[in-house]
C-alpha cells in the first residue's frame, strides 16, 4: 500500500493495567434489560462500587433510569464510556456512520446524564481496524477500552455460570466486560461483588487508572 503521509491514529488501546496495584475494572456494556439497568443502579448506589458504563443509548432503560444513575456519574463513582448509539459493528460502518454512531450516543449521555462519553470508548464485539480508530479519534474517541476477562452470560446462561466465571475473571490488574442483557445479572450482583472482595481487589473506574 502507497503511504499517503496521512496522520497515523494515536489511539491508545487498553487492555490491562498494572496487577501491584490489586485493583480491577468491572465494566458494563450494551443495556437491552432495562431491570438490569435499574437494579444495577440501585446495586450501585447501595454498595459504592465504582464501575464503568460503556452503554449503548438506543436502549430505553438508560434513558428510564437515568435519574438512578445521574448522581452516580456526578460524583464519579460510575463512569460512562461511549459504546455507539446502537451496536453495530464499526468495520462494517462508512466513515460517516461511525461517527454519527459516536456522536448520537454522546449528545444521549450529555443530555440524560450531563457527562460527556469522551475520549473512553468500546468498540462493539472488539471489531476495529486502523481506519475505525482513526475514525474514532477524530471524533474524539483515542482511547479505546478492550478487555482481559469476560464474564460467563447470554439468554442461555446460569447466575450460576455468572458468579462461576467472576471466580475467574476477577483478577488483578483485568479489564472485565459484563453485561446488564440478561435477567441472570440481577440476582448474581452481590456474589459478583463477593468475587472482588474475596480476591482481595478493589474495584476502581477506568478513569482512575488511566487518568485520560
Amino acid at each position: 500500500m502507497t503511504d499517503t503521509g496521512a496522520p497515523r491514529p494515536h489511539t491508545t488501546n487498553l487492555y490491562s493495567f498494572d496487577p501491584a496495584a490489586r485493583t480491577v475494572a468491572w465494566t458494563i456494556d450494551d443495556g437491552t434489560n432495562a431491570e438490569s439497568i435499574r437494579r444495577l443502579a440501585l446495586f450501585a448506589a447501595a454498595t459504592g462500587v465504582r464501575m464503568t458504563l460503556f452503554p449503548c443509548g438506543s436502549y430505553p432503560g438508560w434513558a428510564e433510569h437515568a435519574a438512578l444513575w445521574r448522581p452516580l456519574v456526578a460524583s464519579g463513582q460510575v463512569q460512562v464510556g461511549n459504546h455507539t448509539w446502537s451496536h453495530r459493528e464499526l468495520t462494517t460502518l462508512t466513515d460517516e456512520e461511525i461517527i454519527e454512531e459516536l456522536t448520537l450516543n454522546e449528545e444521549f449521555f450529555l443530555e440524560h446524564y450531563g457527562v460527556s462519553t469522551k475520549p473512553y470508548f468500546r468498540p462493539p464485539n472488539g471489531s476495529r481496524d486502523e481506519r475505525t480508530d482513526a475514525v474514532a479519534e477524530r471524533a474524539g474517541y483515542s482511547v479505546q477500552a478492550m478487555w482481559s476477562g469476560l464474564l460467563t452470560e447470554g439468554p442461555d446462561r446460569t447466575a450460576e455460570e455468572l458468579i462461576e466465571s467472576a471466580g475467574r475473571e476477577f483478577r488483578a490488574g483485568a479489564i472485565v466486560i459484563g453485561h446488564v442483557n440478561f435477567d441472570a445479572v440481577q440476582d448474581a450482583l452481590p456474589a459478583l461483588m463477593d468475587a472482588i472482595t474475596t480476591a482481595g481487589l478493589t474495584p476502581v473506574t477506568l478513569r482512575d487508572v488511566f487518568a485520560a
